[in-house]
């Protein structure tokens, strides 16, 4: 469900983790999709971000599939809809 949903936003989206950040920050996000084989001192960041700015944080298991779920050629460790 997760990837079809970042799949259907691909238009509203913010890929990367500093992005992701700063768009968290901005209160610029609806909510979050975090890749579990991502590097977890990376990704805690994001996670934790989101928790304390109440905007609901989603897991994927996969970077790559993340990546092209966006329409990129790479994964992706973090991404962001906005809102």
């Amino acid at each position: 469900m997760s990837y079809e949903k970042v799949t259907r936003f691909r238009s509203d989206l913010i890929i990367g983790t500093k992005q992701t950040l700063k768009a968290i920050k901005r209160g610029a996000v609806s909510e979050v999709f975090i890749a579990d084989d991502a590097d977890r001192q990376v990704t805690q960041k994001v996670e934790g971000l989101a928790h304390e700015m109440s905007v609901p944080c989603h897991r994927v298991d996969s970077m790559q599939k993340l990546g092209v779920a966006c329409g990129i050629d790479v994964g992706a460790s973090a991404v962001a809809v906005k809102q």
